[in-house]
């Protein structure tokens, strides 16, 4: 790494490590908290991040990521550990009281290793990479080499999320948030997402500047050269050739995407702890309806989803 890019991936990795640390409404601190008490030695760190970090507004699902040492340690269950370990992450739906009423969560959990090889600019799936080039934040760390690990990962993910932007943005050049603009509309297309076609824009509006502080340090860091006249657009220097690639590369990432989104939707359906409690809430918090389900229904959600869908349809509440 020349000197140049020594000092950008230094730069970088001082943004992310003051981001990480940001406050963070305190319901999310305690959960938190509950999440590494219930791993133990096994949690190397546990990051929150999502739609509710860049709201606040807590009546919404909080989304954390749970690094951990050992999957079983976590899971306390080989059959869990195992699909963690062939196709992660695992999700996990978690519930906390919280000053009279309750803050939910969604919890992804996989080994830092896995975290480490999606983030990678070489990795085919782009979920991880793609959500951790966003706004987080580092709410537990085991230690302080943990702590250092996952600040060098998450400004992998930025670094990698830049590469990406650079070469599927537009060959003309733009201002930097256009980059990101370019790059988030490619990464919705490449999973099964539900949201408007805008989610991406909204995304980068959120946070404009930081993400035009982020690109060019992320740039130089991942040894890609650029140029900025005066006033003027922003310049990755790529050639024709080398964005022909890239989009040949990003084709197969499109395609593979969305198998493994597939594959996701079809584990959880086994492997989703919480998953009915959190499908009720959905359709509370969307419809005013409060589906009630039997010990049996609980314990087959599978079989007795078409009875519940035709009741839950008969109520209004689902169309």
């Amino acid at each position: 790494m020349s000197f140049r890019n020594h000092v950008a991936a230094s730069r970088l990795q001082h943004a992310v490590d003051a981001e990480l640390t940001l406050p963070v409404p305190a319901a999310a601190t305690a959960l938190a908290a509950a999440l590494a008490d219930h791993g133990g030695g096994s949690v190397a760190a546990v990051l929150f991040y999502g739609s509710v970090l860049r709201t606040g507004d807590l009546d919404g699902i909080l989304d954390f990521y749970v690094l951990t040492s050992s999957l079983r340690g976590w899971h306390r269950h080989g059959g869990l550990a195992l699909a963690t370990r062939l196709l992660p992450p695992t999700v996990e739906y978690w519930e906390l009281p919280w000053q009279g009423g309750t803050v939910r969560a969604k919890v992804a959990v996989l080994r830092t290793d896995q975290f480490a090889r999606a983030v990678r600019a070489g990795a085919i799936d782009t979920t991880i990479w793609a959500r951790f080039c966003q706004p987080v934040r580092l709410l537990y760390a085991r230690d302080q080499e943990s702590r250092q690990r996952v600040t060098a990962l998450i400004a992998a993910a930025v670094t990698t999320a830049a590469g990406w932007a650079a070469r599927l943005g537009p060959p003309e050049g733009t201002d930097a948030p256009g980059f990101w603009d370019a790059l988030f509309r490619h990464t919705y297309a490449a999973e099964l997402r539900v949201e408007k076609g805008d989610r991406a824009v909204s995304i980068v509006d959120h946070a404009r500047d930081r993400y035009a502080a982020l690109l060019t340090p992320a740039w130089t860091a991942g040894g890609l050269a650029w140029e900025q006249g005066a006033d003027g657009p922003l310049v990755p220097r790529l050639t024709p050739a080398a964005r022909a690639r890239a989009r040949r590369a990003w084709a197969v990432r499109r395609r593979l995407g969305k198998l493994l989104n597939m594959a996701r939707l079809v584990k959880a359906a086994f492997t989703f702890t919480g998953g009915v409690d959190y499908i009720l809430w959905k359709i509370e918090r969307h419809s005013g309806v409060r589906p009630e389900m039997t010990p049996w229904q609980r314990r087959h959600p599978v079989l007795s989803a078409p009875l519940m869908l035709w009741r839950l349809w008969r109520r209004g509440a689902v169309r």
